[in-house]
């Protein structure tokens, strides 16, 4: 299928104009992002939780403590709310109710489960790390086995997603277009900036250039 099906927990009611369900929206927005929520509940209390994430085909993955109450509690088999959000802009219009924000988000449904076995999860942080700075995975020391045990790697099948986007200047009311007010778009961009040597790095070594392949947004 090239996109998602909405039901009544996915479909957009409010500015359903801004809505997109195929998949080649919904990937492009979470593979420009870093940054997700995961809304979860224990025990009757609903939790979101902050963390980073990477995407292989359909499948959403993130990783953290064994010991995070949040990955004990989805490593069992749980119904997961997924948001991956990215502000473009701040929208001035000519009035407070037309002010806006320029941004791209996606939202997910799915059940989250841990991955078992090492070779698991070693493969899903090696396609974790090619996502933050390709080519780094081989210069680095492998986790070893108590490092992979202390971690728990967290897949979620998509089974419902909506990609939601903002773009372009303020749309104010007709009337309001002939007032003396500036009015327009402040662009909020996500910078990479120079690599920064750790201070104990020994001396002789340079940042690698596959660092300047890194891409954020």
């Amino acid at each position: 299928m090239d996109a998602y099906t909405p039901t009544t927990r996915s479909k957009v009611k409010r500015l359903h104009e801004r809505a997109k369900y195929d998949r080649d929206s919904v990937f492009a927005i979470l593979d420009a992002s870093i940054l997700c929520h995961v809304g979860y509940v224990i025990e009757g209390q609903p939790y979101v939780t902050a963390t980073a994430f990477w995407r292989e085909g359909g499948t959403l993955y993130w990783h953290g403590s064994a010991a995070s109450r949040m990955l004990r509690t989805v490593e069992k088999g749980v119904p997961v709310c997924f948001t991956a959000s990215l502000l473009d802009g701040l929208v001035l219009a000519r009035s407070g109710f037309h002010s806006s924000m320029n941004y791209r988000s996606v939202t997910a449904f799915g059940t989250a489960h841990a991955l078992k076995g090492e070779r698991e999860k070693d493969k899903a942080l090696l396609a974790f790390s090619e996502k933050l700075h390709p080519g780094r995975w081989d210069e680095i020391r492998p986790s070893t086995s108590q490092e992979l045990k202390g971690t728990t790697v967290v897949a979620m099948e998509i089974e419902e997603a909506v990609a939601k986007a903002r773009s372009g200047p303020p749309n104010d009311d007709e009337e309001d277009y002939a007032m003396d007010v500036w009015a327009g778009v402040i662009p909020v961009r996500t910078v990479i900036g120079a690599p920064e040597d750790d201070p104990r790095l020994k001396p002789g070594i340079a940042a690698p250039d596959y660092l300047k392949r890194i891409r954020i947004g």
